[in-house]
């Protein structure tokens, strides 16, 4: 098949700023092209640190707006324009605007909307007009979508609860967490002085500085994690909480102990190398970091939050849980896995999120056959 009958599909987010959600579209969109697709990624403005990650062979189309409501229009023309096979949006408010612009552009182009957070907790725990309405939008407007994609069994279950749509138009489909370059980028040089030979370990947490992440029930586990044992805490990312943990940090007395170095390009060279990989989210949808950590082989403890690191942990089977917000806990399974004998984690605890099985998983929703795909490569 030549190359001006490619199947073309679009994938559709405000920019490239946040975490998760934007790692996940970068790695949908890399399966997709090398399936043979062509590949739009559309952006409400094309911004963001993840910008770099963008596959070169993807085209980036930048709709130059201010918020994404205001994208409206210019999504509106894209797809008058190009009428791709499907759309594939993600995160709520993304995908209303992609909603009503399918609408208006009265275009036959599949269109498949995704979760990746649960919804009672964003609306109980973020403070917006935005948020507070959502619950309406998905119940009025989700419908109008081809298909609703969830990332675990888990925000399906509570979107349900809460807005009321039909389960026959949900489907679970795990995050494409576990490619070769997240191997190859755990093997590159780390050069930071706690990470060299016979240093004391190092805890790592990852993740926006926001109150869903909870880094200061971390912090405080830690006070009490360095108590008992020599220790470390590092921090990768930026946020609007980075002045309220710098702190706590200086509360505590703890300095010369807790790094926030912001965001790193690469936090798998880090990831590899820590002693234990924490997540002390109050909620989440299916968090990827927590994936990652297990396929390199990083042992893990995790808030038992909704949604996501129980069906990832298998109820304890690959890592410890805890309450949410409970700092003594979280030390108690912080110490308790500095004292296991560590072994890799076996394959089949992060092999159904590897890229090929969830990419084949999205094809079957965006309404592409696989089967035509090969022979389009």
């Amino acid at each position: 098949m030549n190359k001006e009958t490619k199947i073309h599909i679009a994938l559709f987010l405000s920019s490239l700023h946040g975490g998760g959600a934007q790692r996940v579209i970068i790695n949908l969109a890399q399966g997709f092209i090398e399936r043979g697709l062509k590949v739009d990624l559309v952006l409400a403005k094309a911004e963001g640190p993840f910008l770099s990650q963008v596959p070169p062979r993807v085209r980036l189309v930048d709709l130059r707006a201010r918020r994404v409501l205001y994208s409206l229009p210019g999504l509106v023309r894209y797809l008058r324009r190009e009428q791709p096979q499907a759309v594939l949006s993600a995160l709520n408010y993304v995908n209303i605007v992609a909603i009503w612009a399918k609408f208006l552009s009265k275009v036959r182009t599949r269109l498949v909307v995704t979760e990746h957070n649960t919804l009672s907790w964003s609306v109980a725990n973020i403070p917006s007009v935005k948020t507070r309405l959502m619950p309406f939008l998905i119940r009025t407007f989700y419908p109008c979508a081809d298909v609703v994609v969830t990332v675990s069994h888990g925000v399906a279950e509570d979107l349900i609860a809460r807005t009321g749509l039909p389960a026959e138009k949900i489907r679970v489909i795990y995050n494409p967490v576990i490619t070769p370059e997240l191997f190859a980028k755990a093997e590159e040089t780390l050069d930071h002085p706690w990470f060299h030979p016979g240093e004391i370990p190092v805890i790592l947490g990852i993740g926006r500085l926001t109150k869903q992440k909870d880094f200061p029930t971390l912090i405080r586990a830690f006070a009490l994690v360095r108590k008992e044992h020599p220790a470390r805490l590092m921090i990768l990312g930026e946020g609007e909480e980075r002045p309220n943990l710098e702190a706590l940090v200086r509360e505590l007395g703890l300095e010369g102990e807790v790094a926030l170095p912001g965001f790193v390009e690469n936090p798998y060279k880090y990831m590899k190398r820590a002693a234990v990989f924490v997540l002390s989210s109050r909620w989440e949808g299916l968090p990827t970091v927590l994936i990652e950590a297990l396929a390199l082989g990083t042992p893990v403890v995790s808030t038992n939050c909704p949604s996501g690191p129980m069906e990832i942990l298998e109820g304890g089977k690959w890592g410890r849980l805890v309450p949410v917000g409970d700092p003594c806990s979280l030390a108690h399974a912080i110490l308790e896995t500095f004292q296991d004998e560590h072994e890799p984690t076996p394959k089949a605890a992060w092999e159904r999120f590897s890229k090929e099985n969830v990419v084949t998983a999205y094809l079957h929703v965006l309404g592409i056959s696989e089967k035509f795909v090969k022979s389009s490569i």
